[in-house]
């Protein structure tokens, strides 16, 4: 056991991260898939969807690369200024860490497996602008240059010769450059490939089976023929009319026609060297990768909205396989006693997930707001959901037809949200402090009272089982437990933190709290007194917590990206899971206590196995 618990086991992320370039590749095996999450790397069973974690960087994942014979993977981080950025070597099959690969400074841009997986080329980011050679078998570095010349721009993209270990080509703004390497002198030598009066900033580079020439697509939208030899431009196209906003990924067919996406999200399959459209289908988002299942009888593509979708190239109609949220999720709801479906906030939109299969189940969209909290009123009927343009929305669940809208509910926009028990009144907190009970009936929506004590947002609220009386914690310092029937305040605590999140023991004679100053605070809700105060994080606020229904132990998350799960009496960690690279935002304990959804900034959604505490 070590010092702080036991690891949690991770069941499944809802997530991909659809803003790295080519980060969704389809194994050669046929059976699998692998893509970015955060600092790690999923590889998911086509079949089953069960997923398997790479657990290694301490950073974002910027590029995920897979050997032609599907043997090893290779992936780069994003580190902070000045940091160095590792490359980790992963076995694919035996799933573990061969090697760590230090030498870029910022960022990993591009990774390439040779063809007999004798090299891997690296390419560093705008601040470290160099290409390194690394030996696979000895796990070190051959040799490195400067990517670009002086006077052109960064190098972002780079591609392995099809047959030749020794030869590689980088491309990126206003720089084509083909490469020897001269292993017996340890150096790489590059060759400028003119492009006559074409000026392009290349977003993706293409092979040929052969060697003979590359392809390369562009943020002008158009696709340039380079011969490899020559070193010079034979062809480009499509000349009249060019893809809008880029080409951003291309794939060659054994045909001789090509499928290129686009920066407008649409997927098309060209003809021959004029790149006629023959068909095409529109996506969410842009494309940022596609990849190929086999020989292109079907093939996948990932888009900057975090969505994946499977096209089989004889009908070349999309089917989404997978979606997730593209921005931080703020909020995570299960409905009462059911443990199969959850709902989460995040952006412009509400989403409902149903756990055995993780898929998406309704999607609720209003453009140009964001949500800050939900809530499922305890008979199912409704989806409540606070806004930042100050309105409390509710939706039924099961269409997600709008039921009705609070205007004007806060002036600084809705933080916080809760019903009560009996489904008949909400209490909402606002960014300006206010805390409001509102009455719902069939028809109507009337304001019943406004509780001013709060000055700043008020981050949680929770309401005791017998509907008459709420705790609303703030970010000024203090929660206060309010009488909700004769709209009085009963206790106040205080302590020198901005409080982000609280429970009510399910006894209800204690409260326990939690915000920046990274300690769990027990108090007694009859006289507002602290009991105790327990150590909750080395670093970083604690934004969530949950407590079971029993009341024997609690989670909580927060800046350190750790899920921990607390006895409740002893004060001491149980159990921590480790697989979030951004802030976790809020967590909860599923109702049957199967699992444990947390959510985070970056827009994941992770399931972790309830411990077996006996």
């Amino acid at each position: 056991m070590a010092a702080e618990g036991f690891p949690l086991e991770l069941r499944a992320a809802i997530g991909f991260n659809g803003h790295v370039p080519f980060g969704l590749i389809c194994h050669p095996n046929k059976q699998h898939m692998l893509y970015p999450l955060g600092c790690t790397v999923v590889i998911q069973d086509l079949d089953s969807k069960k997923q398997v974690f790479l657990h290694g960087h301490t950073n974002n994942v910027s590029c995920v690369v897979v050997s032609r014979d599907g043997v090893y993977v290779a992936s780069g981080e994003v580190a902070f200024m000045g940091f160095k950025a590792d490359i980790i070597l992963w076995h694919f099959q035996r799933k573990e860490l061969l090697a760590r690969l230090s030498l870029h400074k910022g960022r990993v841009e591009g990774l390439a497996f040779s063809p007999n997986n004798l090299y891997l080329i690296s390419l560093g980011g705008q601040d470290d602008g160099s290409v390194v050679v690394w030996h696979v078998d000895q796990r070190e570095a051959i040799c490195g240059s400067p990517a670009s010349a002086q006077n052109s721009g960064n190098a972002t993209v780079v591609v392995c010769s099809r047959c030749r270990d020794e030869m590689f080509v980088t491309a990126g703004n206003n720089t084509v450059r083909v490469w020897e390497l001269d292993l017996p002198n340890r150096k790489i030598r590059p060759a400028e490939c003119r492009t006559g009066h074409l000026r392009r900033v290349v977003t993706c580079v293409e092979m040929a089976d052969d060697d003979s020439y590359f392809y390369i697509g562009t943020s002008s939208g158009d696709v340039l023929k380079m011969n490899t030899n020559s070193k010079l431009m034979t062809d480009f196209g499509p000349q009249k009319k060019m893809f809008s906003l880029g080409v951003t990924t291309l794939v060659l067919l054994k045909t001789g026609n090509s499928i290129v996406g686009t920066g407008e999200g649409i997927v098309a399959l060209c003809k021959g060297s004029d790149y006629q459209v023959m068909k095409k289908i529109q996506v969410q988002g842009g494309v940022t990768s596609l990849t190929c299942r086999g020989q292109g009888h079907q093939f996948f593509i990932g888009t900057n909205k975090c969505q994946i979708y499977r096209v089989n190239y004889t009908e070349f109609k999309e089917e989404l396989i997978a979606a997730c949220h593209n921005e931080a999720v703020h909020d995570i709801v299960f409905p009462f006693g059911i443990s199969d479906l959850f709902a989460t906030c995040s952006g412009n939109d509400i989403r409902v997930w149903h756990t055995p299969e993780n898929r998406e189940l309704l999607r609720i969209v209003i453009p140009n707001v964001t949500c800050h909290a939900i809530e499922i009123m305890r008979d199912g009927k409704s989806i409540i959901s606070a806004w930042n343009d100050g309105t409390i929305r509710a939706f039924t669940p099961e269409t997600g037809q709008p039921m009705y809208v609070v205007n004007h509910a806060h002036s600084l926009g809705v933080m916080a949200i809760a019903a009560t028990n009996d489904c008949k009144r909400i209490i909402s907190g606002g960014g300006e402090g206010q805390v409001r009970v509102w009455e719902i009936r069939e028809m109507t929506q009337k304001l019943t009272e406004v509780l001013k004590e709060h000055i700043s947002a008020v981050s949680c609220i929770k309401v005791k089982k017998d509907d008459r009386e709420c705790v609303t914690a703030s970010l000024d310092g203090t929660c206060i437990i309010w009488d909700i029937v004769r709209f009085v305040r009963k206790q106040m605590f205080l302590a020198n933190t901005l409080f982000k999140c609280l429970c009510y023991h399910p006894e209800e004679y204690q409260v326990i709290t939690s915000g920046t100053d990274r300690k769990i605070g027990y108090w007694e809700v009859f006289d507002g007194s602290v009991i105790r105060e327990v150590e909750g994080s080395a670093s970083g606020s604690i934004n969530g917590m949950d407590i079971t229904s029993d009341g024997a132990f609690f989670v909580t998350g927060g800046d350190d990206h750790l899920v921990k799960l607390w006895d409740y009496k002893g004060g001491a960690v149980t159990h921590v899971g480790v697989g979030h690279s951004g802030n976790i935002t809020r967590l909860k304990i599923c109702p049957g206590k199967k699992n444990i959804v947390s959510v985070s900034a970056d827009g994941a959604i992770l399931l972790w196995k309830y411990p077996d505490l006996h």
